[in-house]
Formats: structure tokens, C-alpha cells, sequence
């Protein structure tokens, strides 16, 4: 493959760690990488013989330039390049179309009356924050149920004891009015330590603490507090009790799952995130990817992760993944230095953890499902398709217009041809059109295909003309496939039409596209959604030949078996089939429903059937 990328320029990368930036011809970055040392990770994108993907291939036709950023360390390199992704957003880089900050808890530890708010950041100010909850309706439902465990104040005021009367939230048992007095600090401060229990997800801890109260208060005659106490226990128990426990050892988790679907035209893979909070889920969130072709499950997760905790949120001390990246050193050193504590980057193989990456993979599914049933018929999402299928092949025009061609035949007999046409990456079977071949002797698909061609563009005033054409074959087929096409596509007679063959190369390579019989093929990347699109095209092109071969072969078979009956020619031929209306029914009528046929009578119906079901006949 010619690129533009001279032995001088990649001569003089340096062996330093780093990040790499491929420019395009308008200076656009269509790509940010980091590397532990440039020089080889830039150089092995030119070696010689290099495997590189579709995406990769069509990467580097691209780049004009590439630029070096020389960094102090691996870690750095990791940082420079989440910005420099974040800022350019290249098109060739798996990039987290997610900007959100999630909805967290912050209990303000440091005032004399802590109170609890929603907030979406996190800020280095000596508060307690506990989440994230996704959705955010998961947090507006925590947060009733703490109103109604925890009368904890949920207004602004300042907390002073001086207010000269508590508001309703007092009346109503929503509040013990601090404001007041009525509830003194060292109460308040117990019950917020309660709170924290809740939400770390201690809960026997706090049980057990509640219930020692309880028993206190009861001994000391203060039978109101007990009956106070007593009732919050009831509610947190039925609280706990509806809410689903993923783990036993109440760990702060996040975990991933992930999915990927094969439909039609490309490949797609979603990404769910569980967050596990006390080993009870609090709540998750999905992310969808396409065109992620050749990308593996360890590059998708690396790429999340430096990502997605780039921003400012809670970092856990687990996250459970189901495959490792493979900077996984770099990775659990910069999410340690994020959280303030070592993170622990985990891929079980059995277990609760194992079961909750499970967990994490069936939520995926679901989401991706549901994202790909409402991509179905979005027309914006089949047209960038096409976008990136003329780009890759270079094509004059954008393909809205698709028709694909297959031959079908025994050793030469009962040859046929197929047209099948597809518009905006949808098949139009109103355009489909089959073809006899009537031209050609004998075993030659490349004729073959040359007739059907041929005689396709001798309806071109009838036909809209395709953007392009798809040859089932190699080289062979596309020139007689071309030879055929060129004389109906002259300057100054009707628009250009691209043609390529697709075929499979040899042993395990995939499958490949010839743009002309001379040029090298273009290898195809296995999942990714133009192949998809091609392989629907050549496969729907295939169907509709062996059907129409099959059932000319099947009429030649039956017209064959009745022409070797006596006293069956062509007139009672002709009505049989007007008769039962094909030679399927013919073929499977009883002995007197032949027998009172048109022009039948009894000998020649028992002839008829008898040689139909003894298979004496051929």
C-alpha cells in the first residue's frame, strides 16, 4: 500500500515515550496514539507484510503527516493523549461520545448540621460523595427513602437553634427541626453516621448499632425514642429487602460488560457499566460503539477506561472487567492516583465477581438490542455507511444505488443469471431481474456473466443505472464484467459505474475486493459493516440465482419425465399445466384427479401417475 509517510521521517521518530498524532491533507488529526516508544510503535504501522485492518489501511491512505509528542513517562503519555482525544475528537480513535457528569451524593461533613445535596463533581473539599446513580431517577428514589428512614433536614437555612418555630417538614416526622433546638448536635451528629452506614452499604453494622439504641432507650424509660427507633428499623428492613444484593462482601465495584452484534451491515458492540455500591447495584449506563471492526475487547476496555474516568467522578476500588488491557500497569497506576487509593483492575474467572460480569454482559445485551432496533430504519445511519464503503473503495459516486450480479448453473445446463438491486443500503426487490443465459455452450461463467451484463445495459432507458456494480468473482469475471459494461458508458452517453468483484482469498484470509483485473484487492475486515454490506449484497445476488436455476431445472425435469409417457405430447402438456396451474400440481394430483383432466383419460392417467411416482423415469 502507498502512503505518505517517507524512510526519512520514520528514520528520525524518536525512542522516547509519548504520543503520536496522523494528520490528514487539511491539517485535520484523524488520530491520536500513545506509545512507550515511539519509534516502534509508529514504524510498525509501515513494516513490510503488515496485517493492518480496513480502518487502519484506510487510516494511513489518509495521513499526510505525523506529529510527535515527546513525554516524560508512560503516565503522562496516557493523560496527554485523553486531552488531546477529547479536543479533536478524531474519526479514527474510539471516542466516548459521553460528556456528562453523573449524579452523585454530597453529605458536608465539615458543618456542625452535615446535609445531604445532589450534585454532578466532585471538589477536593472534606465531603463525603457517594454514587454515582444512573439514571438520575435512581438518586431522586434514594433520596425519598432516606427522607423517610433518616429525617435528615432537605432545606438551605443556616442550622443554628434559634428558629422560633420548625416548619411542616417538622409535622409531618420529615425533619427533628435542629433549626430549633429541639434536636441537639450530638443526636443530629448520630444520626448522620446512621446515614453513612446506609449508604456504604454496612447495613448490619447499623442494624446493630440501631438496636442497641433502642434497647438504651427502652431501659432508660424514654419509650418515645424506642418507638422511634423500633419504627426505623421496621423501614430500613423493608428497604433493604427490596433492594437487589449482588455481592456478600458489600464491595464497592464497577463492572463491565461487554456485547457485540453482527446485523446485516456492520458491527456493533455496547459497553455497560454496573456501579456497585455496598454490593447492591446503584444504578448503570450503556454505551454503544460501531465501525469497531479488528478492535479487541481489552483495546475497547482500555480505551473506556481512560476515558470515562478521566472525568471527575467517584473511582472505586475494584473494577471487574472482562478482558485486560494491555497496559494494565500504566492503566491501575493513573486510576490510583486518581482515586487516592489503589484500584484494583480484575478479570475473574469464577465466582460472585464472574457472576456479576455476567450480570453486566445480559444488561448489555438488552441495551444493544434495543439500540439496534431503533438504528433499523434510521435512513442517516445506512447512509453514512455508504459514506465510508465510497471512501474506502474510492468510488466516483456515493452508492445509493447498488445492483449485484451471480451465475448459476450444473456443468453448463440450465444456466441463469441474477440481478438483485439495493437502494440506500436496503434491498428493492421491485428492480430484481433474472436472466436465461442464451448466448453461452457449455461450463464459462466469465461469458456468462459478460452476457447478463450486456443485456442488462441494453435496458438502461428502463432501468435507473446503478452507482455501482457487484461481481461475485475475481479478476476473470470483473474484466469480461467490464469489457461488457464499457461500451454503454462512453463520455457524453450516460454517468460512470463503478464495478468490483468480490471474492474469498485463499486458505483463511477473508474475503477480498478487485477494483480492476490488474490492480492488488482490498482486503476486507471480518465484522466490519461495509463488509457486512457487500457480503448481503453477493449473498442476496447468490439466493436469487439458485432459486430461479432450481426451478428451471425442476420444469426441464417434469416437462422431460411427461415428454418420455405415451400418449402425452404437446397439447396435453399444455393442458395439464393450464389445467393444475403448475407442474408441481401435476406432479402431486391423485390418479383421478389426472384421470378428469382436460384431454385425459384413464390409461393415460394410470401411465401418467405411475411414471411421476416410480421414479422409473428420469
Amino acid at each position: 500500500m502507498k502512503h505518505a509517510i517517507d524512510s526519512e521521517t520514520l528514520a528520525l521518530l524518536p525512542h522516547l515515550p509519548g504520543v503520536y498524532l496522523m494528520r490528514g491533507g487539511a491539517e485535520e488529526v484523524l488520530y491520536v496514539g500513545k506509545a512507550k516508544v515511539l519509534a516502534h510503535r509508529v514504524r510498525s504501522y509501515f513494516q513490510a507484510g503488515a496485517r493492518l485492518s480496513v480502518k487502519t489501511s484506510a487510516l494511513l491512505s489518509r495521513t499526510t503527516h505525523i506529529e510527535t509528542m515527546v513525554t516524560q513517562s508512560e503516565m503522562e503519555a496516557l493523560v496527554l493523549e485523553n486531552n488531546l482525544i477529547k479536543k479533536y475528537r478524531p474519526k479514527y480513535n474510539v471516542v466516548l461520545r459521553d460528556d456528562k457528569n453523573y449524579p452523585m451524593l454530597r453529605l458536608s461533613t465539615h458543618e456542625a448540621y452535615p446535609r445531604l445535596s445532589l450534585v454532578r463533581r466532585m471538589e477536593n473539599d472534606g465531603a463525603l460523595y457517594f454514587g454515582p446513580y444512573v439514571p438520575a431517577g435512581n438518586l431522586y428514589e434514594l433520596l425519598h427513602l432516606l427522607h423517610r428512614l433518616f429525617p435528615v433536614p432537605n432545606c438551605s437555612i443556616v442550622i443554628d437553634g434559634t428558629a422560633p418555630r420548625p416548619c411542616v417538614e417538622f409535622e409531618i416526622g420529615r425533619c427533628l427541626a435542629p433549626c430549633t433546638g429541639y434536636q441537639s448536635e450530638a443526636s443530629y451528629r448520630k444520626m448522620i453516621q446512621q446515614v453513612i452506614l446506609f449508604l456504604r452499604g454496612q447495613n448490619k453494622t447499623l442494624m446493630v448499632k440501631l438496636r442497641k439504641e433502642m434497647a438504651a432507650a427502652s431501659l432508660a424509660l424514654r419509650f418515645e425514642e424506642a418507638a422511634s427507633l423500633r419504627d426505623r428499623i421496621g423501614r430500613i428492613e423493608g428497604a433493604l429487602e427490596r433492594q437487589r444484593v449482588t455481592s456478600t462482601r458489600m464491595k464497592d465495584q464497577d463492572v463491565l460488560g461487554v456485547v457485540r452484534a453482527q446485523k446485516a451491515m456492520e458491527e456493533w458492540a455496547t459497553l455497560q457499566v454496573l456501579f456497585v455500591r455496598g454490593g447492591r447495584v446503584t444504578g448503570q449506563k450503556a454505551f454503544h460503539f460501531t465501525d469497531i471492526a479488528g478492535l479487541s475487547d481489552n483495546e475497547l476496555c482500555a480505551s473506556f477506561l481512560q476515558q470515562f474516568y478521566e472525568k471527575n467522578c467517584i473511582i472505586p476500588k475494584e473494577i471487574l472487567l472482562p478482558a485486560m488491557p494491555d497496559e494494565q500497569a500504566v492503566l491501575v497506576n493513573w486510576l490510583s492516583r486518581l482515586a487516592g487509593t489503589q484500584v484494583r483492575l480484575i478479570v475473574p474467572a469464577r465466582g460472585e465477581n464472574a457472576a456479576l460480569i455476567q450480570l453486566a454482559c445480559e444488561n448489555a445485551k438488552m441495551s444493544l438490542d434495543t439500540r439496534l432496533h431503533q438504528l433499523k430504519n434510521d435512513p442517516d445511519h445506512r447512509l453514512s455507511v455508504l459514506k465510508q464503503l465510497q471512501e474506502m473503495l474510492q468510488l466516483a459516486t456515493l452508492p445509493r444505488f447498488i445492483e449485484g450480479y451471480d451465475i448459476s448453473n450444473i456443468m453448463g445446463t440450465n444456466a441463469v443469471g441474477s440481478m438483485v438491486v439495493f437502494k440506500d443500503g436496503l434491498p428493492n426487490k421491485t428492480l430484481y431481474r433474472r436472466f436465461r443465459i442464451k448466448t453461452v455452450e457449455g461450463v464459462n461463467d466469465f461469458a456468462m456473466m459478460g452476457e447478463v451484463l450486456g443485456r442488462r445495459m441494453t435496458h438502461r432507458d428502463e432501468l435507473p443505472l446503478p452507482n455501482l456494480m457487484l461481481i461475485d468473482g475475481g479478476p476473470g469475471q470483473l474484466q469480461f464484467a467490464m469489457d461488457a459494461v464499457a461500451p454503454f458508458c462512453q463520455p457524453g452517453t450516460h454517468q460512470t459505474i463503478d464495478i468490483i468483484g468480490l471474492a474469498k482469498a485463499k486458505g483463511d484470509e477473508g474475503e477480498r475486493v478487485y477494483r480492476s483485473p490488474s490492480s492488488e484487492p482490498i482486503p476486507l475486515t471480518r465484522g466490519h459493516q461495509t463488509t457486512y454490506l457487500l457480503q448481503n449484497i453477493r449473498d442476496e445476488a447468490h439466493r436469487f440465482a439458485v432459486t430461479y436455476h432450481r426451478k428451471r431445472r425442476d420444469v426441464n425435469l417434469y416437462l422431460s419425465q411427461l415428454d418420455q409417457v405415451k400418449g402425452i405430447g404437446k397439447q396435453r402438456k399444455v393442458a395439464l399445466l393450464k389445467h393444475f396451474g403448475s407442474l408441481a400440481k401435476v406432479r402431486t394430483a391423485t390418479m383421478e384427479e389426472l384421470e378428469v383432466a382436460p384431454l385425459m383419460n384413464r390409461k393415460i392417467a394410470e401411465a401418467c401417475y405411475q411414471a411421476l411416482h416410480d421414479g422409473s423415469l428420469t
